[in-house]
């Protein structure tokens, strides 16, 4: 969440409103805009038109050199969503057979608890006990969707085989940037032992989100139930059970801004009662998740040292990795049973 301004003179609204027109959706005015903060990137904006209210993703205005391939992503995993139990932003309709791709989705009626809990949430712990359950629920519901829904989505043979070397060869590829003096992480080459002897032998392909943390959620105005998963870019046909590692990863751990969320093996222990995935080898997924975070975090790190990043932001993501690396052994230890 570090976006804190959105240029809205990307957007050709009058363009905008003839596309709507060509699809039948309702005509008049386009009134009410406004940005949406938080979040990637990308642009984002609010609007009405015809008495609904929609939601603007699109690159920005100078865009980066995947953000039109990323957005038709998102888009064709919220369209493979939009019939399903899975708690995603509704899709209207998208432009992706030419550049800047962009789509319209409903608005979420719903709140991210990174920026604060309202009532009844602040006052209520069963609530906010229950948050964390549903976020647990919400992600077994994502790993029930059939991955046929997104043909030639991902590379699912071979994907837990691919991560390690994967992500040790972007670890190296760090030491290409000047001043950079190589990673300076204990436990980096026993976690990467332990992942390799451990790895889990079969698995059955799903949907992943790629990014599964608590402020990727909304939640609903009303209670613990969760309102929308968001965010999707990183989406492929993998291994869900990495999503589930990658909450147990992020989850906080001193519960952070949402106080009394349950402990890591609740949320395990909910998890697999709604679903039918054997979480044998729960455990190596946290490792994983813990590993490749750890060493995503590190390229900011070694960024700052070529002076392509704040050197304030690389020492606290230093630190962060740190920390991963530390909670990667603590699950190695068999803290998730």
């Amino acid at each position: 969440m570090t976006s804190t301004h959105i240029d809205v003179s990307a957007i050709d609204f009058a363009a905008l409103g003839t596309w709507m027109d060509d699809r039948g959706l309702p005509g008049g005015p386009i009134t009410g805009v406004a940005p949406v903060l938080g979040g990637t990137q990308n642009v984002m904006v609010r609007f009405e038109r015809g008495g609904r209210p929609y939601i603007l993703r699109r690159p920005p205005l100078h865009a980066r050199s995947r953000s039109n391939e990323v957005l038709r992503r998102e888009a064709r995993v919220l369209a493979a969503l939009r019939g399903t139990a899975v708690p995603a932003p509704r899709l209207v309709a998208a432009q992706t057979e030419r550049e800047p791709v962009f789509y319209l989705m409903e608005p979420v009626d719903g709140f991210n608890p990174s920026t604060g809990l309202p009532e009844p949430h602040a006052s209520d712990a069963a609530i906010r006990h229950r948050m964390g359950l549903e976020a647990a629920a919400a992600l077994a519901e994502l790993g029930r969707v059939d991955p046929g829904v997104l043909p030639g989505f991902g590379r699912p043979e071979g994907f837990l085989e691919r991560q390690v070397p994967r992500w040790l060869k972007e670890l190296d590829s760090y030491g290409e940037l000047d001043g950079y003096p190589g990673p300076d992480i204990p436990g980096l080459p026993e976690t990467a032992d332990w992942l390799v002897r451990n790895l889990p032998r079969t698995f059955t392909p799903g949907i992943m989100h790629g990014d599964y943390h608590f402020a990727n959620l909304m939640f609903a105005c009303d209670g613990p139930r969760v309102a929308a998963i968001v965010d999707w870019e990183m989406s492929t046909i993998g291994d869900p059970l990495l999503d589930l590692g990658w909450l147990l990863a992020t989850w906080p751990s001193n519960n952070g801004h949402v106080p009394g969320l349950p402990e890591p093996r609740e949320l395990v222990e909910y998890y697999a009662a709604l679903s039918e995935r054997d979480l044998s080898a729960i455990g190596w997924y946290a490792v994983m998740a813990c590993f490749k975070l750890g060493i995503v975090l590190e390229g900011t790190h070694a960024r700052a040292f070529a002076g392509k990043a704040p050197k304030d932001i690389g020492d606290v993501l230093h630190e962060t990795t740190l920390q991963l690396f530390e909670r990667a052994h603590q699950f190695m230890g068999g803290v998730l049973g």
